[in-house]
Order: structure tokens, then sequence, then C-alpha cells
């Protein structure tokens, strides 16, 4: 069973993509910011994908997915932001910072589950 990582400042967020994603199969970590996101990292289980909130307190998304990529073994993870922003400068700027994919919310279950099919091999 693959392990994701879920990170985002909404908890309904939280709740309905973790329901979403354990119907499906997975095996789902939350975390409320960012910088619990790397608490998780840090524990020792193994994370197969992260998916991430763009736009958090603290520390935001790309700054997040930076400390993600320098942690031993997670340089090649896949990584998909979900968020509301569209534009493509921020894209640039996620892909530059290490990520694999973007999904802009709201976005249905099967958008998604898609996606992570997708970059999940």
């Amino acid at each position: 069973m693959k392990t994701i990582l879920l990170v985002d400042d909404s908890a309904t967020i939280l709740m309905s993509v973790s329901a979403i994603l354990q119907k499906a199969g997975y095996n789902v970590l939350k975390a409320a910011n960012a910088e619990e996101g790397l608490r998780h990292f840090r524990s020792g289980t193994k994370i197969d994908l992260l998916l991430t909130d763009l736009n958090m307190p603290g520390m935001d998304g790309i700054s997040f997915i930076k400390e993600v990529r320098k942690l031993p073994g997670y340089q090649y993870m896949p990584i998909l932001f979900l968020t509301t922003e569209s534009q493509q400068s921020k894209r640039q700027e996620a892909k530059a910072a290490g990520a694999t994919g973007w999904i802009v919310k709201p976005a249905s279950a099967e958008q998604i589950l898609n996606t992570i099919k997708l970059v999940l091999k």
C-alpha cells in the first residue's frame, strides 16, 4: 500500500481528500502545515507521494518542497500541488523547486486519483 502525505491548512480539504485517497486504497498521513509535514518525513515513515497546498501560514508550499527535496531518499518522490492558484508563473516556480505536477482546486475525486496514478509508478 502506497503512503501519501497530505499537507493543507484547511481542515475541510484534509478531511475530504483524505477520504478520497483512503477509499482508493492509499495509506494517508495528514499535516496542517509544512512544519508538521516535515516531521512526518523525519519520523522515518516511508512516504511515496506528497500532496501539498501552496498557500499556507508559516512556510509556503514552494519552500516546503525545497526542504523535502533536500532530505535523503526524497529527491525523486512525486510531489503534487493541490491549490487554488493557477498562474503559470507559480507553476514554473513550483516546477523549478521540484514539483512533479499541479492540481487546481476544486478538483473532483476522479481528477485527483487520475493525477496520482500518473505519477505513482
